[in-house]
């Protein structure tokens, strides 16, 4: 019996993600209680666990860099299926939405998860090494797709507000879509070698683990399970929400913290795994996670909202605000320091971290 028990237990990842499917298919739609909300949360974390379980087995099994692309790609697709959902439900009021998560994911991941994956990564000896070539060519990415398409409608002048025109948004999604394919043809073809793991003397590590990979079926199970739970992510967070903004309001807050909150749970199963592979001395796999997080979250969201505001009611506001074009600012020269010599100590990780600190006080009081 207790053997049984064992491998019952063993086997959670497989159990989970269809777990929290059913607990989506229940939810979905309904008031939410608190008993409800509970089971909800519940269901949520489990999902958010088994996601970072899946993406590692299927990145011990492809290698890196696909390991991290394969993560922030699945992620990022269903976390813009969930923001056109929520745009084309909540009309005018939503006009922000996307603009608000998308800069919550990149404040999340270019200082929240880089800084504490350089924090866990220079604690654990001494300094966090990583391949700067790679890592500058992912920031300076992610660095143009923010400023063409959050800071740009600020200043245009053919609509009122922080708008593009038609054919303006037209040129930021391709931009956007262009931008993000040489990225990751670069990660993933011309320059793999820029986005590898390197150790302290700067050797590129080309093997992921000692142990044997998984095969084939064990890879692609992992893949379809993968899924399954980002979907619950994704889908339980939609579920949510409506009471995540009925709080907000109720506390008086600012209508763009919905936008953190979403970016923050849909971000968390990058977040564990970024930080468990700074844990294991491989800072580059966490920086190309938060990275890439960030430029698939601005590449692909950009150009979806694009087509997507062809049957929206409401206006599509992109534009950042004074404190956020700021806040921006700051984390592309600190970022840029940051990456140049190719190391970093906890003061690094404590500088970025003190952004992410000084964006979520001014989004909670402007």
């Amino acid at each position: 019996m207790n053997a049984q028990f064992r491998s019952f237990v063993m086997q959670w990842p497989v159990y989970v993600p269809v777990v929290a499917a059913v607990d989506l298919a229940l939810t979905w739609g309904q008031s939410l209680s608190a008993g409800l909300v509970v089971l909800v949360g519940c269901g949520l974390a489990g999902a958010v666990l088994s996601a970072v379980h899946h993406a590692e087995v299927i990145a011990h099994r492809v290698g890196e860099p696909f390991g991290s692309l394969v993560l922030a790609l699945a992620v990022t697709v269903i976390e813009v299926a969930l923001i056109v959902t929520l745009m084309a439900d909540g009309g005018d009021k939503s006009s922000t939405l996307a603009r608000d998560t998308v800069f919550a994911a990149v404040m999340i991941t270019c200082n929240g998860i880089v800084g504490l994956c350089l924090l866990v990564g220079s604690l654990r000896r001494r300094v966090a090494v990583f391949n700067p070539e790679g890592t500058g060519a992912a920031f300076g990415a992610v660095a143009t797709l923010a400023g063409l398409s959050l800071v740009l409608p600020t200043f245009t002048t053919s609509t009122p507000g922080p708008r593009f025109s038609p054919p303006q948004l037209v040129f930021a999604a391709l931009a956007a879509l262009v931008v993000y394919g040489l990225f990751v043809a670069t990660q993933t073809v011309r320059h793999r070698d820029y986005f590898l793991p390197v150790t302290t003397e700067g050797e590129v590590i080309d093997t992921d683990d000692h142990a044997e990979p998984p095969s084939a079926r064990a890879a692609l199970g992992s893949l379809g399970l993968l899924f399954v739970a980002l979907v619950a992510v994704v889908g339980l967070a939609k579920v949510v929400s409506p009471t995540i903004e009925s709080a907000v309001s109720a506390a008086g807050l600012p209508a763009s913290i919905v936008g953190v909150v979403i970016a923050l749970m849909v971000l968390l199963p990058e977040s564990i795994a970024a930080v468990r592979a700074a844990r294991g001395d491989r800072v580059q796999t966490s920086l190309n996670l938060a990275l890439g997080s960030a430029m698939a979250s601005i590449g692909l969201t950009i150009p979806a909202v694009a087509v997507a505001s062809v049957w929206l009611n409401g206006p599509l506001l992109l534009g950042l605000g004074a404190t956020h074009m700021v806040l921006l600012a700051l984390t592309v020269v600190v970022g840029t320091l940051t990456v140049i010599p190719g190391r970093a100590t906890p003061l690094q990780g404590g500088v970025h971290l003190s952004l992410l600190g000084a964006y979520i006080v001014l989004a909670v009081s402007p």
